[in-house]
């Protein structure tokens, strides 16, 4: 990756959090707290929190596939069988995984970003503040004691 940030996994973390730490002037423990008690306050903040956890999760998931490949080739005589192989596609894939939150990350932090100052981003920040679905999506409750319409029980009656 480009920006600063090192091909050494762990100094993507390192390297976005402190970008996250200086963008909100506090420490990460301190914006999550900030965020968990108030989480409409700054969309951009519980945007940036939410991605960073989901950077973190995925960096685990990384160094435990590594740690597990790497275990499998110790033992593994000169040619790398099926299972050993399904390992190294799974740090691949944990790769992939990890990079793609890391560039999700840069973009939440960097506000000249395609795609954060077009029309398509002006919509969707009048959007944002919607919580629930736009229409109801399921039938309204209906007491017990109400009949359902007479359609419906002919059609089941017919059945």
């Amino acid at each position: 990756m480009s920006d600063g940030i090192s091909e050494d996994s762990a100094d993507v973390v390192g390297v976005l959090t402190e970008r996250i730490e200086a963008r909100f002037d506090m420490g990460m423990d301190q914006l999550k707290a900030a965020v968990a008690a108030a989480p409409t306050a700054n969309p951009e903040a519980t945007d940036v929190v939410k991605w960073h956890g989901l950077l973190v999760e995925a960096q685990s998931v990384l160094e435990r596939a590594e740690d597990d490949l790497l275990a499998a080739l110790h033992i593994q005589p000169s040619e790398v069988d099926d299972p050993t192989m399904g390992l190294a596609h799974r740090v691949n894939a944990a790769v992939t995984a990890r990079d793609g939150r890391a560039l999700v990350v840069r973009w939440l932090l960097d506000p000249d970003a395609p795609g954060k100052k077009d029309l398509a981003a002006e919509r969707l920040a009048r959007l944002r503040p919607r919580t629930g679905p736009a229409v109801q999506t399921s039938a309204p409750n209906r007491p017990a004691s109400t009949a359902a319409p007479t359609a419906w029980r002919s059609t089941r009656a017919a059945r």
